[in-house]
């Protein structure tokens, strides 16, 4: 019976019973595998997340993300059960004057996901990374060919800054209404990177929401559109137009602008917005290298593949691992999902009403769907626009026309996370 004793307590049976509501953290971790093995929404980021969320709620076994006011060396020798039992002011008051732990400490006493965590994800690290793979993945052709729809990308940021003000109105501070608001950018990285300046006891519930919000794309977009347009508008045909009203500047040397761009807008930009430099620069950075071509190739390939992949692996794992049901199963966690739904949503509106509203004065009409895709979900939201556009007119393919907006969303999001990050932190 002892040996019984002893393999039972060695379980983790106990804590399960004693805490039902890791049970729940259980159920959205299946709920949000489903969603990217099953329904293939966003697999890429959804599984990592997912199964962090998993790893983090297994009871004793050190994978959940501890608050930063535990790695202070005021802790390093107290049992976790007596940190606990510290209210937020306390543990806030000891913290303050304590330096940080280091990082073999972090591991040591709290294990390798926060060492992890605090490494890569706190210092910021990542995200830059993955937007420099980004980068080097994304054509800004479409967008250069078509800047009068780029503009549509600007128009789209219209759903961070309604939620901004919304949320500050429900009782949110500043910097965590800006955290919540930036998810209407459509943009993971991004919202997490903002997030992370400005309110990073949020990063859980703002990055889960982000991620999904982005696998609903195909769920979002078409909600809105149906409530927003009418089908005469969705016939635009936007080569048609074209034929009608022909542009009357063309660009003679499209690969010499292609690398000349990123150069003179990360400049400009930069320089108008320097808190933006840590996303946009890296973002401008991989494109500059894949436009250079095979000079720069081996750089291309390596911030892809070698870079951008393992960065989405750990990004995935460490943020859903902040997920544990003690910060999860909030009332404040319920209104970031609801909120962040309605940045998402206004965000898609703002840019179709934009391209409506551009249309009473232009004789060279706008497919709305342009405007929809004025988000960072690159290339989702222009391939659910374009399907939109053909089920009413199978030749009607927009998709080249949605990429200029789409595109110009990327960077609209980073500088609006610049804006705010410069304002607020």
């Amino acid at each position: 019976m002892e040996i019984l004793q002893k393999l039972y307590e060695m379980t983790a049976i106990n804590n399960l019973v004693a805490e039902p509501q890791t049970f729940i953290m259980y159920g959205i971790s299946f709920l949000l595998l489903y969603l990217g093995i099953v329904k293939k929404y966003e697999p890429l980021l959804l599984v990592p997340i997912a199964f962090g969320v998993l790893l983090a709620n297994f009871p004793l076994g050190q994978l959940g993300i501890v608050p930063s006011e535990w790695v202070h060396q005021v802790f390093f020798n107290m049992d976790e059960s007596a940190i606990r039992a510290l209210s937020e002011e306390q543990l806030k008051d000891m913290a303050h004057n304590s330096p940080y732990m280091n990082l073999f400490e972090i591991a040591s006493k709290y294990g390798i996901m926060n060492y992890l965590y605090y490494a890569l994800i706190k210092t910021g690290l990542l995200p830059p990374l993955i937007f420099m793979g980004v980068g080097a993945m994304t054509d800004f052709g479409p967008m250069l060919r078509n800047l009068r729809l780029s503009l549509f990308g600007g128009a789209a940021q219209i759903g961070i800054f309604t939620v901004l003000f919304l949320a500050i109105a429900a009782g949110f501070t500043p910097k965590e209404a800006a955290s919540l608001a930036i998810i209407g950018g459509a943009d993971g990285p991004t919202a997490i990177f903002t997030t992370i300046k400005l309110a990073p006891h949020l990063l859980g519930p703002i990055a889960i929401a982000a991620y999904s919000y982005m696998a609903l794309v195909p769920v979002i977009i078409p909600l809105v559109v149906r409530l927003t347009c009418n089908e005469k508008e969705l016939k635009i045909n936007m080569k048609q137009q074209d034929k009608l009203y022909p542009s009357k500047h063309e660009i003679k040397n499209l690969r010499a602008v292609k690398i000349a761009f990123p150069i003179v807008l990360g400049t400009v930009i930069i320089i108008i917005v320097p808190s933006a430099a840590p996303l946009l620069g890296m973002l401008l950075f991989g494109n500059l290298i894949k436009e250079i071509g095979t000079d720069t190739q081996r750089l291309t390939i390596a911030a892809t593949d070698y870079i951008m992949n393992p960065a989405t692996i750990f990004l995935g794992l460490t943020v859903g691992a902040t997920m544990t049901s003690e910060v999860f199963l909030k009332p404040q966690t319920l209104m970031i999902i609801v909120g962040g739904f309605f940045a998402f949503a206004i965000s898609v509106a703002g840019g179709i009403y934009a391209v409506k509203l551009t249309n009473l004065f232009s004789k060279k009409k706008i497919n709305p769907l342009c405007g929809a895709t004025g988000l960072s979900a690159v290339p989702m939201a222009s391939r659910v626009a374009n399907e939109i556009a053909l089920k009413y007119d199978k030749s009607n393919h927009v998709l080249q026309y949605c990429m200029s907006s789409n595109v110009s969303g990327v960077i609209g999001s980073a500088v609006a996370a610049g804006v705010l990050i410069g304002f607020l932190q």
